[in-house]
């Protein structure tokens, strides 16, 4: 293959008509930019999913007339008569009190007692076990009502409930973050499809007679995929280098004060730039085949 020939080719091909080209690149760099914010959050995000899964507990809270003696034979209830235990914490009244007083200052000095019980925070032996150890500490009669296990628990109240609200919101996100990124995607294809019509169209007698002379069907097909491989290629790098900016200027002065940015399962910087850059190709090459196929019978 003769590349100085391509490469000139397609430097005169964007320099006739710049403007395609330049919605082509603008294109496909909104698209690496969103893959490349999208890509980490969906791992950081998956991370902190897994992590709430792995916290899902019961809390047992018991009634206000309870008595430590009470607190004593609920504990044994909890640990040595009731399944799919896995672990319980003791918190006391009083410890609830003073951590949701140092969370909430304003608020609790307007109380002039302790609202919150004494609580039984109960793991499971098994996330998977959640609603069976719910149902093990309150069995739902026939009526569907629940019934306590001991007659000095006031209420069992299942985290699940929280979780899959936390889980939902953040399944709502990614979805909505890739559906976004499979619209940008497409556009990339369709723009730079029309990049490549549009040259092979200002160059469609050069094609005709070239044909004529006996060139073969890739001699002329090349400066075309190459054209379109460079804007894409282009615009990758442009999303690279912003999105260096942006890691040196905001995410790394705020690493240690947000935890779901230095997530340990998140994919680091050097191999998200390699993935852009092949995502950056595969566009461009796919928007190239599309309109050579359809546009260029030869």
């Amino acid at each position: 293959m003769n590349f100085p020939f391509f490469i000139r080719e397609v430097t005169r091909s964007l320099r006739r008509d710049a403007g395609p080209p330049f919605a082509a690149m603008a294109s496909v760099l909104v698209t690496m930019l969103v893959l490349g914010v999208f890509i980490p959050i969906v791992q950081a995000t998956n991370g902190a999913a897994n992590e709430v899964r792995g916290k899902v507990l019961v809390d047992v809270f018991l009634k206000t007339s309870a008595t430590d003696a009470d607190a004593e034979s609920v504990r044994r209830k909890l640990t040595q008569d009731t399944p799919h235990v896995g672990n319980v914490v003791f918190v006391s009244k009083a410890e609830a009190y003073a951590k949701e007083k140092r969370q909430n200052p304003e608020a609790y000095e307007l109380l002039g007692s302790n609202p919150l019980p004494d609580t039984f925070r109960v793991t499971p032996d098994s996330p998977g076990n959640i609603d069976k150890l719910r149902d093990a500490l309150a069995p739902a009669s026939a009526s569907g009502e629940r019934s306590v296990i001991h007659p000095a628990i006031d209420e069992v109240k299942n985290r699940r409930d929280e979780t899959n609200k936390i889980l939902a919101g953040t399944k709502v996100v990614k979805l909505s973050i890739g559906f976004l990124a499979a619209l940008l995607i497409l556009a990339s294809v369709l723009l730079i499809s029309n990049t490549i019509r549009l040259s092979l169209m200002a160059r469609r007698r050069e094609v005709a007679v070239m044909k004529l002379v006996g060139a073969t069907d890739w001699f002329i097909r090349w400066p075309f995929v190459i054209e379109g491989i460079l804007v894409g290629a282009m615009g990758g790098v442009m999303a690279i280098l912003l999105l260096l900016v942006a890691k040196v200027a905001f995410i790394d002065p705020f690493k240690q004060e947000f935890s779901l940015i230095t997530a340990t399962d998140t994919v680091n910087f050097g191999a998200l730039v390699a993935i852009l850059l092949l995502a950056s190709v595969a566009v461009s090459a796919a928007g190239s085949g599309l309109s050579l196929r359809r546009f260029l019978r030869v």
